[in-house]
């Protein structure tokens, strides 16, 4: 680890004093956390099996090097510890396997046309269909009141040889924005092809691999403000279809996900709420139902169901960030005590879309309780408690028990 800061350290210096200071500026910014939680009976059950105290850290380090408006260097790099382990948080704190390059991409315009080309980070449809970095290039259109970007995200690499680029794996995105005064709109197409996924271990169905993928999805997230309230949708349609056999064997897609958002604030009182749904298979049929996204979707929602500020594990049976099978509705309230400190309390109910094999499908209510108290500008200090009432599509059987956490994280950007 040490090697490697001082590897990074050694080539800033070099380019520091080759390229003269007029030629950039550079800008500098962070992000770091450190969380004490406790996670208990996530199982279902009183078992113990999924218990867990720890506290961990994370820290984001982020430079730009800033040739002109129009053409920048962007770097971000992420470093994580879990107090008391082997790879960096036992006593020494200098083990390797830590370090993480998470963006590398140049940003520059040309004209009225803006380029990423690199790894960075995206979202589509606020997480529920992609949030995460990836290798691949953003072009964007730009106009008065609208933008038009089409992305390429290089989801595998086959490799070099014969007939290697067979098992490519490639997103293709294009969600023009239209803004007009009260909201704006973005519809969307994606697609995802493959001419053979079978070497890709995310590319499954149910744990089946998939050879030839043809997927696509058409999409509409709409958000607007009237006076005090803000509202959004977001909704996708699925279809296309996989090979499931290197025969080719084949199985349509035909799924769906809703969702349904919005806050109104009252003074010091904001009153939020949304409910979302996603279709899960039903096994009755050839086609293949359940919401599925290969990799790439992220939708944090609960603490305990849906990883929330705590996003180690989740509760038995629970999609977590991968919305499919599922439908969940939140109304939650927060008041803000002073300006130092805010509560915020949520109120979560989720059950399967479709039954599972007993015949169950409620997951349970879910109790959230935040308070954010800001210590001094920048620095937060966060206390979190959560408590689930599980239902039977949790955990059926002997020795059930409710899951909850308990944990506070302190945070600071720049």
């Amino acid at each position: 680890m040490k090697k490697l800061l001082m590897g990074l350290l050694a080539v800033g210096l070099v380019i520091a004093m080759a390229v003269p200071a007029s030629a950039f500026d550079s800008e500098f910014g962070g992000y770091w956390r450190t969380r004490a939680y406790m996670q208990s009976d996530f199982a279902g059950n009183d078992s113990g099996a999924q218990d867990l105290k720890q506290v961990d850290t994370r820290t984001r380090l982020y430079y730009t090097a800033v040739f002109s408006p129009d053409f920048k260097f962007v770097n971000k790099f992420e470093f994580n510890n879990t107090w008391g382990d082997t790879v960096g948080g036992d006593i020494g704190t200098d083990g390797m396997g830590i370090f993480r390059i998470k963006n590398s991409y140049a940003n520059f315009n040309l004209g009225s046309v803006n380029f990423l080309i690199g790894l960075q980070g995206r979202t589509f449809h606020r997480g529920f269909m992609f949030d995460d970095d990836f290798a691949g290039a953003v072009v964007t259109f730009n106009g008065p009141g609208f933008s038009i970007p089409f992305t390429w995200v290089k989801a595998y690499e086959g490799g070099m040889g014969k007939d290697q680029n067979d098992y490519d794996v490639d997103y293709y995105v294009v969600n023009p924005t239209f803004s007009f005064a009260g909201g704006s709109v973005t519809p969307s197409l994606a697609y995802m092809y493959s001419k053979d996924a079978s070497n890709w271990a995310s590319m499954k169905i149910e744990g089946t691999k998939i050879f030839e993928s043809k997927i696509y999805i058409v999409g509409l997230d709409a958000d607007l403000k009237f006076g005090a309230g803000s509202f959004w949708f977001t909704g996708m349609y699925e279809g296309g279809d996989v090979a499931v056999t290197a025969a080719g064997e084949s199985v349509d897609l035909k799924a769906y996900l809703l969702a349904l958002g919005g806050s109104f604030n009252a003074g010091p009182m904001d009153i939020h709420g949304q409910v979302f749904y996603a279709t899960g298979d039903d096994n009755t049929s050839d086609n293949y139902e359940a919401f599925y996204i290969p990799r790439g979707r992220s939708y944090y929602w609960a603490e305990i169901m849906g990883y929330g500020i705590f996003d180690n594990q989740v509760s038995a049976n629970s999609c977590a960030d991968q919305i499919s099978n599922i439908m969940a509705a939140n109304i939650g309230v927060g008041f803000k005590v002073s300006d130092k400190v805010k509560l915020t309390a949520d109120l979560w109910y989720a059950k399967l879309a479709e039954n599972n094999a007993a015949g169950d499908d409620v997951l349970g209510t879910e109790i959230d309780l935040k308070l954010t108290y800001s210590l001094m500008k920048n620095l937060n200090l966060d206390l979190i408690g959560a408590y689930l009432f599980a239902g039977d599509a949790t955990y059926k059987g002997a020795n059930d028990s409710n899951p909850y956490e308990i944990g506070t994280r302190l945070s600071f950007s720049f």
